[in-house]
């Protein structure tokens, strides 16, 4: 594995082919007042028997924009594997009248008295109509209606959504900690188009 030094006080160049964020991470330890929102044309579905073609699907509608590449690249087995793990549960959330799923939530409890929001995400043309509250509400539902949960924690970063550090502080969450992360283009490796997540350039060899 290659490595490079990082000047904490100034700039670091980064080889071609590499992309890197700043990661924030973020947590809550008691459900935070509720944020009402009405939507009754929403409804979650937990999804037990995940095909993993319809799953990457929308894993690409949501994160396509947002350079979301860390489970494209896995075999139709590990995915179903990771996604079906003991203490893990995948929901799709629907839209009446929409055939397709319009939403993504994964919540981790595989760490007891913990849980970690893992993926949470809608489609673009859900943005911004209350939607990702409902969502929210639904993921904090399922979280601290558990006996014994102490802690809720989600990461976001740089190449996500600009308004998702704030979304998220919003419905609780509290930043703790930052890293950077620096990762291969998945652009460059053919995992995501050229032209996804045109906000992070893509700079590859000469």
């Amino acid at each position: 594995m290659s490595r490079i030094s990082v000047d904490l006080s100034g700039y670091t160049d980064l080889p071609a082919g590499k992309v890197a964020s700043i990661v924030t991470y973020l947590e809550m330890r008691a459900r935070p007042l509720a944020r009402p929102v009405s939507r009754p044309d929403l409804s979650l579905t937990r999804i037990t028997d995940p095909d993993p073609g319809q799953y990457r699907s929308l894993f690409r509608r949501i994160g396509d924009e947002w350079l979301w590449f860390g489970r494209l690249a896995e075999s139709d087995a590990d995915l179903a594997a990771l996604l079906t793990r003991p203490g893990y549960e995948l929901w799709f959330c629907h839209r009446r009248g929409v055939a397709e799923p319009v939403g993504l939530l994964e919540l981790d409890f595989t760490t007891e008295g913990e849980a970690e929001l893992a993926y949470f995400g809608l489609v673009a043309e859900e943005i911004g109509n209350g939607a990702g509250r409902w969502l929210m509400n639904e993921a904090l539902a399922r979280v601290w209606s558990r006996p014994g949960m102490s802690r809720f924690f989600v990461h976001t970063c740089t190449a996500d959504s600009p308004q998702a550090l704030g979304f998220y502080r919003s419905s609780g969450f509290t930043p703790y900690k930052r890293a950077i992360e620096i990762a291969d283009d998945p652009r460059l490796a053919g995992v995501l188009p050229l032209e996804a997540a045109g906000h992070v350039p893509v700079i590859g060899e000469e």
